[in-house]
C-alpha cells in the first residue's frame, strides 16, 4: 500500500511538471502581433493632429507614441506636478525615481500635450505603431499636412516659429530654448479657407515652455529631424526603434538614470490643474496658473 501511495504521488508530480511546460510553450495557434499598415489617407489623419507642431517638439511626440501603455501615467504625474518648472522639474523627474522611457519623461514639462495623448489612446496608439512600422511614411503624411496649411496660408512665421520652404517644410522654434505648442482645427487648417475668412488667426501659437539645459539629458536642445533621411534624432543620435526591434532597442540618454516601476517614489506635493489652467492650453493662450504652491 506504502508504495501504492508513492507511486501515485509520483504520478502526479509527473503530470503536473507535463501540465506547466504545455503552458510554457506558446501555442502555434497564437501567431505573432502582426505589423501594422496604414493607408496614405489613414496616416494624413493621424498626422494632422501634431504635423504643424515645432520639429523639436514633433520629433519628441513621434519617439513617445511608440510607448503609448507608459503614456496614461505619465499624463497624471504631469498634471499632479504643473506647478514645477524649469531645473526644479528637471529635479523632481529624477528625485521621484520616474520609470517611464526617456522619451516619455522628455515630454512632462508640456502637461497639455500629454493629456491630450493620454484622452484619445486609439490615436496615440495608431501614431506609435505607425512610426514603428513605417516612420517614413509617416513623415511623408506629415510633409504633406503642412504642404496644405501653407498653401492655403494658414502656416507661416511668425514671432514663435520659423517656417521654412525647401524640399520640405520645416518650422524651427524662434528660441530654441522656448517651444510652443499650437492650438489648431484639423478640419480648418488643412482646408481651403472660405471666403473672407481670417486665416490668420487659425492656428494660435500663445501657450509655450521654457526648455533650459536642465532637460539636455532628455535630448532638448540636440533633438531634431531629418526630413531628407527620414530620421529622427535624439541627443544628436539616429533614433532606431522600429517594429521589429521594437522590443530590444534601447535609445542612448547619457546622464539618465533608468529605474523600474517599484523604485517610483514620490516627494512632491500634489496638485492638480483646474479647468481654467487645461482650458489655457487647450486654446493655445499663455499659461495660467491657478494655485500657489505651498
Amino acid at each position: 500500500m506504502r508504495f501504492a501511495v508513492l507511486g501515485n504521488k509520483l504520478l502526479a508530480s509527473f503530470l503536473a511538471s507535463i501540465v506547466s511546460l504545455a503552458l510554457a510553450i506558446p501555442s502555434p495557434a497564437t501567431p505573432a502581433q502582426a505589423e501594422p499598415s496604414f493607408t496614405p489617407e489613414q496616416l494624413d489623419k493621424i498626422a494632422s493632429r501634431i504635423a504643424l507642431y515645432p520639429d523639436p517638439l514633433l520629433a519628441q511626440i513621434l519617439t513617445a507614441s511608440t510607448f503609448p501603455d507608459q503614456i496614461p501615467e505619465a499624463a497624471e504625474w504631469a498634471d499632479e506636478h504643473h506647478y514645477l518648472t524649469g531645473a526644479e522639474l528637471a529635479q523632481a523627474i529624477e528625485a521621484d525615481h520616474l520609470w517611464w522611457d526617456p522619451s516619455v519623461q522628455a515630454l512632462l514639462p508640456f502637461p497639455s500635450v500629454l493629456d491630450m495623448m493620454a484622452s484619445d489612446m486609439d490615436w496615440t496608439n495608431d501614431l506609435g505603431n505607425a512610426v514603428l512600422a513605417d516612420r517614413s511614411a509617416v513623415m511623408d503624411a506629415i510633409q504633406r499636412m503642412r504642404r496644405k496649411a501653407k498653401e492655403y496660408g494658414y502656416l507661416r512665421s511668425n514671432e514663435y516659429i520659423t517656417v521654412r520652404e525647401g524640399p520640405y517644410i520645416e518650422i524651427e522654434p524662434v528660441n530654441p530654448d522656448f517651444i510652443v505648442v499650437p492650438a489648431y482645427d484639423p478640419w480648418v487648417v488643412f482646408a481651403p479657407p472660405p471666403p473672407g475668412f481670417y486665416v490668420g488667426g487659425a492656428i494660435t501659437f500663445g501657450f509655450g515652455v521654457t526648455i533650459g539645459a536642465w532637460f539636455r539629458p532628455w535630448g532638448w536642445g540636440a533633438c531634431r529631424i531629418g526630413w531628407g533621411e527620414h530620421a529622427i534624432f535624439i541627443n544628436n543620435v539616429r533614433w532606431e526603434r522600429g517594429w521589429r526591434n521594437r522590443g530590444v532597442y534601447v535609445h542612448g540618454y547619457p546622464g539618465i538614470h533608468r529605474y523600474v516601476g517599484a523604485n517610483r517614489l514620490e516627494r512632491h506635493e500634489l496638485i492638480h490643474r483646474s479647468a481654467v489652467e487645461r482650458g489655457y492650453a487647450h486654446a493655445g493662450h499663455a499659461f495660467h496658473e491657478g494655485h500657489h504652491h505651498r
